[in-house]
């Protein structure tokens, strides 16, 4: 946490938007001024990692009267949408690829 705050101070960014992970979340960080910074993962159209096999992406809403010092000025929402995973699946495969993607895919694991 403290090297994420360090990386947002010198870039001077009060969001940052991460991914890779495959699971969403938002985390508000609080740093020493309390100032409140705020880390997103946006989850993950394919390949999810949370369980929920749907695609995820995020709605970002920031007020019109914005403040670091309002850690509820951002608000974050993870809207889902269904795709279909079982005609994915088949052509993982139905590839080069390992199976085992495809049943990750199905498991959202």
């Amino acid at each position: 946490e403290k090297y994420v705050l360090y990386m947002m101070q010198e870039a001077g960014a009060d969001l940052l938007f991460v991914g890779h992970s495959h699971k969403p979340y938002h985390r508000i960080l609080e740093d020493n001024d309390n100032k409140f910074k705020h880390v997103v993962n946006l989850g993950s159209v394919g390949k999810p990692k949370d369980g929920d096999p749907r695609g995820c992406y995020v709605l970002l809403t920031i007020a019109a009267d914005s403040s670091i010092s309002n850690k509820n000025s951002i608000q974050v929402e993870f809207r889902r949408f269904d795709y279909d995973v079982e005609s994915s699946a088949k052509m993982i495969e139905n590839s080069l690829l390992p199976t085992e993607f495809a049943d990750a895919l199905r498991l959202a694991k």
